[in-house]
């Protein structure tokens, strides 16, 4: 039985993953359930407008106490600890995943790929690891789930340019913004030089297909009864991808995300799809 701060907290997050999630079987569905509750939790203290830099700080006390042998009586975190001992989770990867979630609090620029993707590793490439644990995935699929982690993180970033801005973040590399003579992603900026940022955008989406055909390599280590979740969120991430490609200014004019029955239509493809393939 899901507890019902945790069902209301992932419900209120991600409307993709969320009705992804509940066609995962009973045991699977909780976990992640449970999972999203922490990582949505931790994420919400850095991204709040102002920042509750001193409740993250707190959140992440409980979760270290939690992991030495106490109860918190925080039920998000007293549940993903049990989680993490469960099915003997790597905690490195929690740590990776709070010092990224820090690193919103003290960082707002990365100046190189290879600066970002540290920040990706801990934000968004530990939650495929997380997820591989919880289905008890092969070793095999790591990388893989890696990149898909990876990959759904940066259709956010592309997708959600406007609320970074607000929030005083940039999640490209300024190199990147440089190539093509952009000062800043604010919408001011980019409207005097749309074609530029059209380009640049264009150039970002191409290094998410390019982390996304190496997610979908892994699909095959995914068992039936977990593919359907798990393949119809990334069809809607890259759905999300293509409605940016086509118009990217579209991104300063809502926020581009698949409606519901969208996502419900989407599930029902890949179930029948993966139910003619199983046979």
């Amino acid at each position: 039985m899901i507890d019902q701060t945790i069902y209301s907290i992932f419900k209120g997050g991600s409307k993709t993953y969320f009705y992804s999630t509940i066609f995962f079987p009973k045991n699977v569905r909780e976990d992640v359930f449970v999972l999203y509750s922490f990582l949505r939790k931790a994420d919400d203290y850095v991204d709040s407008i102002p920042q509750d830099t001193g409740g993250f700080y707190s959140f992440k006390k409980r979760y270290y106490h939690g992991i030495n042998g106490s109860k918190t009586g925080d039920i998000v975190v007293d549940s993903f600890v049990n989680l993490i001992k469960r099915k003997n989770i790597e905690t490195s990867w929690v740590d990776s995943f709070l010092a990224s979630m820090e690193m919103d609090i003290t960082k707002s620029t990365y100046e190189t790929m290879d600066d970002l993707l540290v920040y990706l590793y801990g934000s968004s490439e530990v939650v495929g690891l997380f997820m591989a644990k919880i289905m008890d995935l092969s070793p095999d699929s790591y990388e893989n789930a890696r990149y898909l982690g990876r990959a759904m993180q940066y259709i956010n970033f592309i997708r959600d340019i406007p609320e970074d801005i607000e929030l005083g973040r940039t999640y490209f590399p300024q190199s990147d913004l440089e190539l093509f003579n952009l000062e800043s992603l604010n919408e001011e900026c980019v409207h005097k030089k749309s074609e530029k940022f059209n380009a640049f955008v264009r150039k970002q989406l191409d290094t998410y297909y390019s982390w996304q055909k190496e997610a979908e390599g892994g699909f095959s280590y995914i068992p039936f009864r977990y593919l359907v979740p798990i393949k119809t969120a990334s069809d809607l991430y890259k759905w999300t991808g293509l409605q940016i490609k086509e118009h990217p200014n579209v991104v300063y004019q809502k926020k581009v995300k698949p409606s519901f029955p969208n996502i419900i239509s989407k599930v029902l493809f890949n179930s029948i799809n993966a139910g003619l393939n199983f046979k």
